[in-house]
């Protein structure tokens, strides 16, 4: 598995699969789940209330992931995951790589071969940047056998110091 990370718009990566962090609701938010939802369009929207009516009534519960069609995007799907809040003291990193590592295998499951993740976590949620890049690297290399048919991973990142920090993780 080719592993990379570069700054960019994760909503305009040439992937199979973009993965969203998401809220547990699934209907959008701020950040990269309204980025994603913004570009993808009301059929994304309407998947996400169907996840909602036929598997995850309750919501997507957190470290757990979930695929679904990406609607207007470049990538043919969208893999939900949500990840833990430090401020509502979610601060297990099993948690987090629970995120990684059941993004890659829903990505795995629809078939993707390649996959773009953002910062999941770093953003509102509280995280150091340089944790969740220890976290995410680690974890998607732990990962890779179990899913073969994902050949690339990018980290697509939204700053220079998160960007720095995933690049160290990469190098270590």
């Amino acid at each position: 598995m080719e592993i990379s990370c570069h700054l960019g718009d994760i909503t305009t990566e040439r992937v199979d699969a973009v993965v969203n962090a998401a809220n547990s609701s699934l209907l959008g938010g701020g950040g990269v789940d309204g980025a994603i939802h913004r570009a993808a369009g009301p059929e994304l929207l309407a998947e996400c209330r169907r996840v909602r009516a036929e598997r995850w009534p309750d919501g997507l519960p957190v470290g757990e992931a979930v695929a679904t069609g990406a609607g207007r995007m470049v990538a043919r799907w969208v893999v939900h995951t949500v990840g833990p809040n430090r401020h509502a003291g979610q601060g297990d990193p099993d948690l987090l790589a629970s995120c990684f590592r059941r993004s890659l295998e829903e990505a795995h499951e629809v078939g993707a071969a390649s996959v773009a993740f953002p910062a999941v976590s770093a953003g509102v949620y509280g995280w150091d940047p340089a944790v969740v890049a220890d976290v995410a690297v680690a974890t998607v290399r732990q990962t890779a056998p179990a899913t073969p048919g994902v050949q690339e991973v990018r980290f697509v990142l939204f700053g220079e110091a998160v960007l720095a920090e995933f690049e160290r993780a990469l190098g270590a």
